[in-house]
């Protein structure tokens, strides 16, 4: 019999960024564990083959066009998903965008305000408008919630020539612990996730040239790139009532590499 804490039937959750790399990977999982699922993402396409993706687990799942950066789609969104699944137990914050530069002095005010804008104001605009729900519902005796935003080893490692991208992530990791201390009284969880070098869009360059491979992921414990399912099993951990003590955290999944 499966530990029923993880079982997330009846519960919905939504996770921007899901239509692909880690935000899908988190989200299949969720769905296999019950949930019904909703994502936010700005790829039409990709929006359409992740839901019909997901729903092969038997679940109700939403995808819609929505740009994290832009407050007034993230409020108008919210509330197209409380108007007609009534609730979100589960918030994953997992838009993001990666720019550089050849250098730090050569990076642009837009690249600045763009990675800010989505991985930083993103997560703030979206998670704003899950605690005001969460925080009514709590009212109404049905407390709870966990919120998760998917952070970075970046931003504990030097991110050369990446500082917008590693200062988006650091900031994310102080935001939640704030939100851990200030929504705990509502049975609201605020944790974030720190992913290593995963195979997605975003390192899509970094994965094909040999010299990293050997320089960097060679000192990965695991001798091999992180993959979008390796965090289902944190998603569903922090979704459901197995973690209802568990707030304020930043769980790196790295597979050793900070350690080493």
């Amino acid at each position: 019999m499966a530990f029923k804490p993880f079982d997330l039937t009846g519960k919905v959750a939504l996770v921007t960024g899901g239509n692909s790399g880690i935000g899908l990977g988190m989200a299949e999982g969720l769905a296999e564990a019950g949930a019904d699922v909703v994502i936010w993402g700005t790829n039409p396409a990709k929006n359409r083959d992740a839901e019909a993706r997901l729903k092969d687990y038997g679940q109700r799942v939403r995808a819609h066009r929505v740009d994290v950066s832009d407050e007034e789609a993230v409020e108008a969104a919210m509330d197209q998903i409380l108007g007609e699944f009534g609730r979100v137990d589960t918030v994953i914050a997992s838009a993001g965008v990666m720019q550089g530069a050849p250098s730090y002095g050569e990076m642009t005010s837009e690249t600045w305000r763009k990675v800010l804008g989505v991985n930083l104001d993103g997560v703030f605009f979206t998670f704003r408008s899950a605690c005001r729900h969460m925080v009514a519902r709590a009212a109404e005796g049905d407390a709870g919630g966990s919120l998760v935003a998917i952070s970075s080893t970046s931003a504990i490692h030097g991110a050369a020539r990446n500082e917008a991208y590693g200062a988006s992530k650091a900031a994310v990791c102080s935001l939640v612990r704030g939100l851990a201390v200030e929504y705990a009284r509502h049975g609201v969880r605020a944790n974030a996730v720190l992913p290593g070098w995963t195979a997605t869009e975003l390192t899509g360059e970094l994965q094909q040239h040999p010299k990293f491979k050997d320089q960097v992921i060679s000192r990965v414990p695991f001798r091999r790139w992180l993959q979008p399912e390796d965090f289902a099993g944190v998603a569903v951990y922090l979704a459901s009532e197995a973690s209802r003590f568990h707030t304020g955290d930043s769980l790196v999944l790295d597979g050793g590499y900070t350690v080493y």
